[in-house]
């Protein structure tokens, strides 16, 4: 996906006008969640609505000036139509209505639409309580599995002129799963996704643990990965996106191997 041209499109613009429709607003919502550089843009847009917003008195309005500020911040064709509410998560509603529908700001605001304002923006307070619960729980769970008793650490190294980058597995060989703390990974180029490799070494045979396809928008970089192999080393190469059948050794990342019990 062509990120600036989306961008460049206007489909954000009047995401913030609240002129598309319940399934497009969705399509947005949830590129925002995979690109920060979308999130980001339509931050923007409402700051400079709202900026504008503050600069204008509702009393007294010049609208031909007006509609020029709103041209000049790329804002497209805002017209006095109410939007949509459901379709709409995050504070990106409420300020829609403070700062994207200016046109009402010449009639006086509706009792109505105070209450709407509040009611979205306890709305939008009560998600982020629920995905703080839940990243939280999350985290908890994650630290209890590497903190186990029968967890092997495998600490992997940079390679060759990645020598900066690191990474670590946490393997349980109990329930044949790994926790890969991929914090020294840079995030992956366009059109590129980290792959990792379970590796036996003699003869040396690399077997793929699959792709981390969420990398870039991952909070912590620990990700549960399925290995029921006999693992003797585990590698991270930086691969085309869907991933290769084999590595690519000039793209080798980090390498570490497996401890051995005495």
């Amino acid at each position: 996906m062509d990120i600036n041209a989306y961008i460049e499109s206007g489909i954000l613009e009047l995401y913030v006008a609240g002129k598309l429709s319940e399934k497009e607003n969705q399509e947005v919502y949830e590129l925002m969640q995979k690109h920060p550089q979308i999130l980001q843009e339509v931050l923007e847009i409402e700051a400079a609505v709202v900026k504008l917003t503050a600069s204008v008195s509702p009393h007294a309005i010049d609208f031909d000036s007006f509609r020029d500020k709103i041209d000049d911040t790329k804002v497209v064709d805002l017209q006095p139509k109410k939007p949509n509410w459901i379709s709409y998560t995050g504070w990106a509603a409420s300020i829609l209505l403070a700062g994207g529908l200016l046109w009402t700001l010449g009639k006086k605001n509706t009792l109505e639409e105070q209450l709407q304002i509040v009611e979205t923006q306890k709305q939008y307070l009560e998600i982020q309580i629920e995905d703080a619960r839940e990243n939280l729980a999350n985290t908890k769970n994650l630290l209890e599995s590497i903190r186990d008793k029968n967890i092997i650490a495998v600490p992997l190294g940079g390679q060759g002129e990645f020598a900066s980058s690191y990474a670590k597995v946490y393997w349980n060989k109990a329930d044949n799963t790994i926790y890969l703390d991929a914090e020294g990974l840079p995030n992956a180029p366009e059109g590129k996704v980290w792959q990792v490799w379970s590796l036996t070494l003699n003869p040396l045979t690399p077997t793929s643990l699959g792709t981390i396809d969420n990398f870039n928008t991952d909070d912590n970089k620990i990700f549960p990965i399925a290995n029921a192999n006999e693992s003797q080393a585990f590698g991270i190469t930086l691969e085309p996106e869907g991933g290769s059948d084999s590595p690519t050794m000039e793209q080798l990342y980090t390498l570490g191997v497996v401890p051995t019990t005495p």
